[in-house]
């Protein structure tokens, strides 16, 4: 029989040399060889294994598929831009694939055309500067000569440009660069194919595409997709055309400058000037300019300066006048706020972000401006720009103040009293 204490209770057993023998685990803590596996871990561990790998797999198919979805991305914003042509065409009982055709077909018409005019321009303008450049050479050597005492002759410019290793380094770059460029120009076949042909069927079938996506809503969401699609389509559209007007404005002004300086090809170049200035952002203006200023620097030197004052000073008249008025009435978003779109888009996206940036911003800001309640400004001062009267005068005040406390002034220096 156990011992037990004073309480009743049984006394731990004690060993011999006076220590008490760890008690027994309770039965619910017990492990051992024996114990059994929780029948949740398996299952969790499968599912975070599962988990794990579909994300992987999405990572690896979205990265494969960014071209892809960057295409139908553009593809969808130019079809967006057209949406209001080929609607006013179907309204009038043409069918709207037809109508989608047409717009295309007058697209690729315009594109083609001023593409042969350009591209037969530039081989006109680079055989005149290859004839032409001895005579280039031969005065850039006379200037050096004569201001500097040197005696340089353009047969020893030539072998030397001829012997150089870069010239050597750069033709054998270019002979192997072939295939590269050829295979990069196909590809960007391919792509303007697929651009086209998914714009192509998202302006043809708008309708079925609305009423698609709109069969998986609820009715009162409905009404919300059709209103931002619609919001969509009229602010795209409205940029394009903004930007169609300033392209065609930029033209006729640079038209007019390079037909005054009798420069050649100025009708191409005016064109070149409105298309690129307009629709490239950031540094269309720049680059559109380079060309016209090349062209006339092979009839005078000084008509390339004449441009490039005239490209630096239209261009600020156009940031400051005419792209306000214009935008302010079909994008109509702040000139900060374009600025800050188009770089968010170019980190993005690149060019292509850059290009959609504006009008994806306008639409997103005329959209939730439909949802934002406003209230009617408080008739303060400083919401006008200005402080009250008598709040930190300014210096204008002051001298104002000191000229009414000067002697003989009729008027008093303080009119409150």
């Amino acid at each position: 029989m156990a011992p037990t204490d004073e309480t009743g209770q049984v006394t731990p057993h004690t060993s011999p040399s006076g220590t008490t023998p760890p008690g027994r685990p309770p039965a619910g803590l017990a492990a051992g060889p024996n114990a059994r596996m929780p029948r949740w871990l398996p299952r969790a561990m499968v599912l975070a294994l599962a988990l794990v790998a579909v994300f992987q797999l999405g990572s690896w198919a979205f990265h494969q598929l960014t071209n892809l979805l960057i295409n139908v991305l553009i593809a969808f914003f130019l079809a967006l831009a057209i949406e209001p042509a080929v609607s006013w065409m179907a309204t009038r009982g043409m069918r709207r694939g037809l109508a989608t055709a047409v717009v295309f077909l007058g697209v690729m018409v315009v594109a083609a055309g001023f593409v042969t005019l350009l591209g037969s321009m530039l081989a006109g303008q680079i055989i005149k500067i290859v004839e032409d450049f001895p005579e280039y050479l031969d005065s850039v050597i006379n200037w050096i000569n004569t201001h500097f005492n040197t005696e340089l002759r353009r047969v020893d410019v030539q072998e030397g440009v001829l012997r150089s290793d870069w010239l050597r380094n750069y033709v054998q770059n270019s002979a192997t660069g072939v295939l590269d460029v050829s295979a990069q120009v196909l590809g960007g076949l391919f792509q303007l194919l697929t651009i086209a042909l998914f714009s192509f069927y998202f302006a043809a079938d708008g309708p079925r595409l609305r009423r698609a996506l709109c069969s998986i809503l609820p009715p009162a969401k409905q009404a919300e997709v059709l209103r931002a699609w619609e919001i969509a389509v009229n602010k795209t559209g409205g940029y394009i055309y903004s930007r169609g007007l300033m392209a065609l404005i930029s033209g006729v002004a640079h038209y007019i400058l390079l037909q005054t300086l009798d420069v050649p090809y100025a009708p191409v170049l005016a064109v070149w000037v409105g298309l690129v200035s307009q629709f490239i952002p950031t540094i269309g203006t720049y680059l559109a300019g380079a060309l016209p200023m090349l062209i006339a620097f092979t009839v005078d030197p000084w008509y390339a300066l004449w441009v490039l004052i005239f490209v630096v000073v239209y261009q600020q008249f156009e940031n400051y006048v005419l792209q306000p008025k214009l935008t302010s009435k079909t994008v109509d978003i702040h000139p900060a706020v374009a600025f800050g779109s188009v770089i968010a888009g170019t980190a993005l996206l690149g060019a292509v972000g850059a290009l959609i940036a504006i009008p994806a911003i306008a639409t997103l800001q005329a959209f939730l401006g439909a949802y934002v309640k406003r209230y009617d400004v408080t008739d303060d001062p400083r919401v006008h720009g200005h402080r009250r009267r008598g709040e930190g005068d300014g210096p204008f005040v002051r001298l104002r103040a000191l000229w009414a406390r000067r002697p003989g002034s009729e008027y008093p220096a303080d009119r409150s009293s």
